[in-house]
């Protein structure tokens, strides 16, 4: 086991793997990244143009939010 080869081989097979993952993460990384932004293009502010959704609409989104913080934090371990 003293063969200089296979010190190489191991080397190389070790830095190509972590290559493979690195690329693999950061692929995600930015697939995560366009959905957040199309995220907040679909729910961020309205148009000038458009009218405000009216109040009960308003709370149903805010009451929705509400719950998904909750079940967020529940997901996380977080007690409330």
């Amino acid at each position: 086991m003293t063969d200089p080869t296979f010190y190489v081989t191991m080397a190389a097979a070790g830095l190509v793997g972590l290559s493979m993952l690195t690329f693999a993460t950061l692929t995600g990384w930015r697939g995560w990244l366009a959905f957040k932004q199309q995220e907040l293009h679909a729910f961020g502010e309205p148009d000038r143009g458009t009218a405000l959704p009216n109040a009960g609409a308003r709370i149903e989104i805010a009451d929705l939010k509400e719950r998904i913080r909750k079940l967020e934090a529940i997901a996380a371990g977080v007690d409330l």
